[in-house]
């Protein structure tokens, strides 16, 4: 029995060929460590130590019986650590920008946030936007409608989490990373789509050119 489960674990590893680079931004204190936890391990911890530098972590996940691997890097968000971050966030495919919903400063920050990632990143890449600690609701300092307005003015995917709760952190990687799928397959489709209509123009141009070289050739024999 136990021969048997450990040639399938190795056989579905060896299947898991689909690697994404996450990583997640934001001020300190706003629970970036504690979604990751949550999601990793399934577990929470009131009193997490601040992150120095980053965390790296990884999660493989399984959705329609495609494996993924997640490499996930958990950023510091102390002032001293900020001009780390792009050594953590370049070549991301999924870069996550957290807010304390009952925080108002660390909603503002997340405008720098956006401003740098849109300055050094490549457009393939997705950003997200998301307010922790919505079990807090009695201390929300941050509207819903406020953040998903901001969200969508800058092409951003929005969803508000809670890691004390579990509330919508498996939804918000699962979704993340439906979302750059779906980019991923859009941009190829639009890059074969080119590519044809390239061919297309090519092959036509090349007929144009054949036939007014057969149409000289004519006068000349007349």
């Amino acid at each position: 029995m136990s021969k048997t489960k450990t040639k399938t674990m190795i056989s579905t590893h060896k299947l898991c060929n689909l690697e994404y680079k996450i990583c997640l931004l934001g001020d300190t204190g706003v629970g970036k460590s504690s979604i990751v936890q949550r999601f990793v391990h399934n577990t929470y911890n009131a009193c997490m130590e601040n992150t120095i530098g980053a965390s790296f972590m990884t999660k493989t996940i399984y959705i329609k019986s495609t494996c993924y691997k997640l490499n996930i890097w958990d950023t510091a968000g102390q002032e001293r650590y900020k001009a780390l971050a792009p050594m953590y966030y370049r070549g991301a495919n999924i870069c996550i920008v957290v807010f304390d919903v009952t925080s108002k400063s660390s909603f503002d920050s997340v405008q720098s946030w956006i401003r740098e990632l849109r300055t050094y990143l490549l457009e393939k890449c997705l950003i997200c936007i998301v307010g922790n600690k919505s079990d807090l609701a009695d201390r929300r300092a941050v509207m819903y409608h406020e953040a998903k307005e901001y969200a969508d003015s800058v092409n951003a995917f929005f969803i508000e989490t809670s890691a004390k709760s579990c509330s919508n952190v498996t939804e918000l990687f699962i979704n993340s990373l439906n979302r750059y799928r779906e980019m991923e397959q859009s941009s190829s489709s639009s890059s074969l789509t080119g590519k044809k209509n390239s061919l297309i123009h090519k092959q036509q141009r090349s007929t144009r050119i054949s036939l007014q070289d057969g149409t000289t050739n004519s006068g000349k024999c007349c």
